[in-house]
């Protein structure tokens, strides 16, 4: 990704009084999120975010997340003060990295940190004389190279995470290395049947109430923990040339046997959660982390990488089934990325700038509306609340501040929808998808 930057005819998808009210929106979530107190987590914080520390580093749930935000902001409108709010919660992140016992996750760890430094270094500086991830890169490479491969394959904890990463470090020679080792690890724990290639969590790394439920584990179908994210990867990678023949070979493999986990005509939901023995297949929420907005945009993005005319057909009549599922029958709560209104927006705006599809364009103004519906004076941050499970299990709204489930991420999809600058923030989604050729 890092050496794929394509041309970009990005424009923004909200007028009139939709846009003013987004606008007014991204400056209350800016002002807000620079009130945030450096060491400050809310009770009820999944562990996702908060790592042991007070004072969070991590992509998903810390400063990284928020340098992200403020640097896309700088793109697109005032420079100062935005740059140099991104540059320092960027220090701060680095500074506490070196400080914290973190793992190397994509969100929640220091692969995240190492990624949101090469994103926002490339957007707001021109030019640096250090690189502050060369160490990152060889601790990764040798990571990756353990064989056989016994821990987490997906994108939020896992080997896509890592891929990505080593995208945003393109064409560096370790950036390289470590995308084929990758590769290389998917080839060998990839499942190969009938209907071809897939790649099973086993039981061992589910969570305990999942571990319940499939004892032997499951096929995941949701971008942040399964086979769409793969996909997605293989196909970057493909097309940055690294182990193209191999990434080519699994990649034919794990498209058809997604495709082939389609639920029956009449089901909510095209695609189910997961799959898997004595497991019922049942239609999943709309969302990025899982559902058909996520599996569509990934399928679009390889089918738009390796230039496949049947894959791009099946992953637009994926978005447009999507788009007419309205919000009171969606699964969403409330307005965050992951699995939040502004995050189902994000993706059909992805869509229809990739495709000029004016359904997924009319399917994204209406969840912009619906993100803007769920503010609320005095309530979350600028008045965005987060639907959680705190701890001990208990739902709750919760103020958050971060940037796969808070107001950063939201700020991050609106600002997208209200500027001519692509949001080139969304490589870490896996969603980043070309333009047609030519």
């Amino acid at each position: 990704m890092g050496s794929q930057q394509h041309d970009s005819a990005w424009r923004p998808i909200l007028s009139g009084a939709l846009g003013e009210r987004a606008r007014e929106a991204i400056q209350a979530i800016a002002d807000r999120l620079h009130q945030v107190p450096a060491d400050w987590v809310p009770e009820g914080m999944p562990k996702l975010f908060r790592n042991g520390a007070a004072n969070n580093p991590s992509l998903a749930g810390g400063r990284a997340g928020l340098a992200t935000f403020y640097a896309y902001l700088a793109q697109t409108g005032a420079r100062e003060p935005n740059q140099q709010r991104a540059l320092q919660l960027l220090d701060d992140a680095v500074d506490l990295t070196a400080r914290t016992s973190l793992r190397a996750s994509l969100y929640a760890g220091f692969t995240g940190v190492a990624w949101a430094t090469e994103y926002v270094q490339r957007v707001l500086l021109e030019h640096s004389e250090e690189d502050l991830n060369a160490a990152i890169d060889e601790a990764l490479v040798e990571y990756v190279s353990h064989s056989p491969w016994q821990a987490e394959y997906d994108l939020v904890y896992g080997l896509v995470g890592f891929g990505v990463y080593a995208l945003e470090r393109l064409p560096r020679a370790t950036a390289v290395q470590c995308l084929e080792q990758i590769i290389d690890r998917f080839d060998e724990t990839a499942e190969r049947g009938p209907e071809g290639i897939t790649w099973r969590t086993i039981p061992e790394l589910l969570p305990p109430h999942q571990r319940a439920m499939a004892p032997q584990g499951y096929y995941n179908l949701g971008v942040a923990h399964g086979v769409p994210a793969v996909i997605a990867l293989l196909a970057e990678a493909g097309a940055a040339g690294v182990a193209h023949e191999k990434a080519q070979r699994l990649l034919d493999g794990a498209v058809p046997w997604l495709l082939a986990r389609r639920l029956p005509d009449g089901a909510p939901a095209c695609f189910p959660y997961w799959i898997g023995p004595g497991l019922e297949a049942s239609a999943s929420r709309l969302a990025w982390c899982y559902g058909d907005p996520g599996i569509a945009a990934t399928l679009l993005l390889a089918a738009r990488r390796v230039g496949h005319a049947g894959w791009e057909r099946e992953a637009v009549e994926l978005a447009r089934r999507a788009a007419q599922r309205r919000p009171e029958d969606s699964g969403v709560l409330d307005g965050g990325l992951c699995h939040g209104a502004a995050g189902v927006a994000h993706l059909f705006n992805r869509m229809y700038q990739a495709t000029g599809d004016e359904q997924l364009g009319d399917a994204a103004r209406v969840w912009f509306e619906h993100t803007l519906a769920l503010r609320r004076d005095e309530q979350g941050m600028a008045g965005f609340a987060a639907w959680m499970a705190a701890p001990d299990g208990e739902q709750s709204w919760v103020a958050d501040p971060h940037l796969l489930t808070g107001a950063a991420g939201i700020g991050l999809a609106l600002l997208a929808a209200t500027s001519d600058v692509e949001p080139t923030w969304d490589r870490v989604l896996l969603v980043s998808i070309p333009p047609k050729p030519g």
